[in-house]
């Protein structure tokens, strides 16, 4: 199993979880409205008046086989809107319960 998490700028909206749908991808966690700023390029997303846009993050757990499916479909939503911003992160998951 795999947990992937999702970091992404707000101005997709319920884009992110529309994939997870049409994925087969029931189960995440969401987190609205986090600020932060990308190690590699791009503006801080802070919610202030000089940077106001703001991420989500959603964290879903897939299995081994379900995850290059997913991640390939979030790599090609970013690359659709790279100014956008749109980072995913995979972990091995050892246990769950």
């Amino acid at each position: 199993m795999k947990a992937v998490f999702i970091a992404y700028n707000q101005a997709y909206g319920e884009e992110i979880v529309d994939l997870l749908d049409k994925l087969g991808q029931r189960g995440f966690t969401r987190w609205n409205d986090i600020a932060g700023r990308g190690g590699i390029d791009g503006e801080p997303h802070m919610g202030s008046h000089a940077w106001p846009v703001m991420n989500c993050a959603i964290l879903t757990m897939v299995p081994d086989d379900k995850a290059p499916e997913l991640l390939d479909a979030l790599r090609a939503t970013d690359q659709a809107s790279p100014d956008l911003g749109l980072r995913t992160y995979v972990w091995n998951i050892e246990a769950a319960y």
